[in-house]
């Protein structure tokens, strides 16, 4: 893995929350520095530490290495938490919403 590209994802992630890297050090039960030594190279993480990392940012470990993701995996994975928590008759109308939703955009490019 490159660690560059590890850093730079974190710091995507975190950035895009607006969260100091200070902020979700503590967050995390971490001293204050944790996230910018991860970030500036000084320090590397462990898979526990980048397991909590991923919940508190709110991203799928798969998703944290996916380049294509360019916006919030956190709000995909909300819609998707929520999604569930739907009635039958609800989740039908919200896939059919969803659709036609997608047709608009496909529509416009």
């Amino acid at each position: 893995m490159d660690e560059e590209f590890f850093r730079d994802r974190l710091r995507f992630f975190r950035n895009q929350k607006k969260i100091s890297a200070r902020e979700m050090s503590l967050a995390l039960g971490q001293n204050e520095t944790f996230i910018n030594k991860i970030e500036t190279g000084r320090s590397s993480t462990t898979i526990s530490s980048f397991l909590n990392i991923c919940d508190y940012l709110r991203v799928s470990p798969s998703d944290f290495f996916n380049t294509e993701i360019k916006s919030s995996a956190g709000d995909a994975q909300e819609m998707t938490r929520l999604f569930r928590s739907l009635s039958p008759r609800q989740s039908k109308y919200m896939l059919e919403l969803l659709r036609d939703l997608a047709e608009c955009a496909e529509e416009r490019t």
